[in-house]
């Protein structure tokens, strides 16, 4: 084993610029050169710098070459949760600018919890991130003011920040939206509409409840809070909800969902307690979801999409513009959202009749 040069090496640790320079039989300088695609030396020596670069396995210091710049080139992302297509799809977006700007990417989930948020940030700063992209799950950031006056950058997606933090923000329309679908309804003939949202402590869910509202008003109809149900996508509670909706005397004839997740176990739940898995049509329900999700064109599910991609890329060249030195007034912008009819959102209303008939 002694004679193993791969072990040999392991013990000795990660090869320097020094033992290249044995290697090859060269300079320090003329390895550094070679290393830095320096102009100055003969391609004959250059190859065979290279072959010993090779044989050793020699990599470049990129952290002790960033850091005598005062950056280094990442940037930290936390988000919700990275299962989730939407966030996922968001991170890639950021990712691959990360990738142009030849910076690297550090990313976590908070889970929606607040003080995961706080570690995640704190953990990526103690690295000297160059800058920050955070979806919040809390409402204080204060804890960044120090970051802040340390030269941090950051830019707040799909959220905004808490009170007194000011940073630009990328966030979609999610009240126009919520509107847009609850309108859509409306439109169709429907005057029960039920909203199942996200915790009203999330940002979004609240604000897509007061879309909701809104659209409500507008049509002249009154809003009833036995209509609406506000929490976790969880599916034993999502099950109950529903029953508790159906089975009301004057229940609901559509429903819009607040999200993705929310969209796929009211689905589920719906097809566990009437047998059919079409989407809405579980006792000639009509049925509109907020966010697009995997096998909704081929489900027949009407949704108000958004854009995370466009989200993702957004907030990305906002964090860029900050770390090239642009230091103007923040920004605040909200993207649009796009409702595509598929067929859920656009069944008329059944009477209770028809539906018990059915």
């Amino acid at each position: 084993m002694g004679d193993d040069p791969c072990v040999g090496e392991t013990r000795r640790g990660r090869p320097t610029m020094n033992d290249v320079a044995a290697a090859a039989g060269v300079a320090l300088k003329t390895v550094s050169r070679v290393v830095n695609n320096e102009p100055g030396v003969n391609a004959a020596t250059a190859d065979r710098v290279q072959a010993a670069i090779e044989r050793l396995g020699y990599r470049r210091n990129d952290s002790a070459r960033i850091l005598r710049r005062g950056r280094t080139a990442s940037i930290g992302l936390v988000i919700e949760d990275v299962a989730d297509a939407f966030y996922s799809s968001l991170s890639r977006a950021v990712e691959d600018a990360a990738l142009h700007h030849g910076y690297l990417l550090f990313s976590g989930s908070s889970r929606e919890d607040s003080a995961r948020e706080r570690d995640l940030v704190l953990a990526f700063c103690a690295r000297r991130v160059d800058g920050l992209i955070i979806v919040p799950a809390g409402r204080d950031h204060a804890y960044l003011a120090p970051e802040f006056d340390a030269g941090i950058k950051a830019v707040f997606a799909d959220r905004p920040p808490g009170a007194g933090c000011e940073a630009d923000t990328v966030l979609c329309d999610n009240t126009g939206g919520a509107r847009a679908g609850t309108a859509h309804l409306i439109a169709h003939g429907h005057r029960r509409i039920a909203f199942l949202g996200d915790s009203p402590a999330i940002f979004t869910a609240a604000e897509r409840l007061r879309g909701y509202r809104q659209a409500l008003a507008a049509a002249g109809l009154p809003y009833d809070e036995g209509l609406v149900v506000m929490g976790p996508p969880d599916p034993a509670r999502m099950r109950a909800d529903l029953t508790r909706l159906l089975t009301a005397f004057d229940p609901p004839t559509a429903l819009l969902t607040g999200n993705g997740r929310t969209t796929v176990e009211t689905l589920r739940a719906l097809a566990s307690l009437t047998g059919t898995a079409d989407a809405g049509a579980a006792g000639g329900l009509a049925l509109v979801g907020f966010d697009d999700f995997e096998l909704a064109d081929l489900l027949g599910v009407t949704v108000v999409a958004q854009d995370p991609t466009r989200l993702g890329r957004t907030a990305a060249d906002l964090l860029f513009m900050r770390l090239s030195g642009d230091d103007g007034p923040t920004s605040r912008i909200e993207l649009a959202t796009r409702l595509i009819p598929r067929g859920s959102g656009e069944r008329p209303p059944l009477s209770v009749r028809d539906r018990t008939a059915g």
